[in-house]
């Protein structure tokens, strides 16, 4: 299947927050304070005083797809509003955990939440969302919510392993490309699946298309997630709201990195080097490391990978044999994914 060049942000991505937040809102207004300031400016709905602001919320692509796919097999998206909210606060839980553990000062173009609140309040506020979400589809009633349930969990357990993984990977010497391609499953493809085939099955669809539906989720997961990585290293500060060359400073083997270190070249070699000093990196030293990833072949791996899981995905996608509209939608959220810049 050719990957569309879409013109304009897809619909599943402009719709889904008039469907989404009431309910989104609906949950955090339930936790106690002080969590729910902290829940609710890590969200951009309001300040550190708790006073109303209009920050970005993200691009709630997770909820998209549970909507998307809940479509894509004939359901409603009020069948799967349960479904979307649940992954949309795990999600925003690994974000309040991830900006710690990575010492980002940013998110969404305004200091994180760990920065303004301190650790141990962002910390109990990611803890609070994911007890929130396991909450608000234990009491979905929906017939299918338990099963929704268990899926949830399982993506849950696979997202902290690979977040485990990935700060194991910063303090280890050596990570082969499979190890790499593991945590990233994990920390990233693992939910997106779990987004995918929870719409589907919360949509009334066939063992088939949940299965078919999970599999066209993890797939683009993992393209998301090594786009990701490329905008670590070459994004635009100015448009993904981070600081430049943050992930090389601290030495993070993510996957062109692993890629590149691995390539058994030259630039390999003087990479790991400049991995295994002890010391910050000077700004010429990372500009530096960041040819080294690229003359060893990271870059270029990373985005021909990134073709490829995408186009495995829609491959999963035909398989589901969804209905025409949700298909499209989702070629043309593929396209995006491939071609983002933040």
């Amino acid at each position: 299947m050719r990957i569309p060049v879409p013109r304009s942000e897809p619909a599943i991505l402009t719709q889904v927050r008039g469907v989404l937040d009431p309910g989104l809102r609906a949950a955090v207004d339930r936790l106690p304070e002080p969590v729910r300031t902290v829940a609710g400016y890590h969200f951009g709905w309001w300040d550190e005083r708790g006073e109303q602001a209009d920050a970005s919320g993200g691009k709630a692509l997770r909820p998209a797809l549970v909507f998307g796919c809940a479509q894509a097999v004939g359901g409603d998206v009020t069948d799967a509003v349960a479904g979307a909210v649940a992954v949309e606060l795990v999600h925003n839980f690994s974000l309040l955990h991830d900006d710690i553990m990575d010492g980002d000062h940013t998110r969404r173009h305004r200091r994180s939440a760990w920065v303004v609140f301190g650790s141990p309040h962002a910390v109990l506020a990611g803890d609070a969302l994911v007890s929130l979400a396991l909450e608000v589809l234990a009491e979905a009633p929906h017939p299918a919510a338990g099963q929704g349930l268990r899926m949830v969990s399982g993506a849950i357990a696979a997202l902290i392993q690979g977040q485990s993984m990935d700060l194991d990977f910063e303090t280890r010497a050596a990570v082969d490309l499979a190890q790499c391609l593991s945590m990233a499953h994990g920390k990233t493809a693992a939910l997106l699946g779990c987004a995918c085939g929870l719409g589907a099955l919360l949509g009334g669809g066939t063992g088939r298309q949940i299965e078919c539906l999970s599999e066209f989720g993890r797939h683009l997961g993992m393209a998301f997630q090594l786009i990701d990585d490329l905008l670590g290293i070459w994004g635009d500060s100015q448009v993904t709201g981070k600081p430049v060359f943050a992930d090389l400073q601290r030495r993070k083997k993510s996957l062109p990195v692993v890629a590149a270190l691995n390539s058994h070249s030259t630039a390999g070699a003087e990479l790991a080097e400049f991995y295994s000093l002890d010391r910050p990196l000077t700004a010429p030293e990372l500009t530096h490391v960041a040819h080294l990833i690229e003359a060893g072949g990271g870059r270029e791996w990373a985005r021909v990978e990134a073709d490829r899981q995408v186009h495995e995905a829609l491959a999963r996608l035909d398989q589901a044999e969804p209905a025409p509209g949700p298909a499209d939608e989702f070629a043309a959220l593929a396209g995006l994914i491939l071609r983002r810049d933040h």
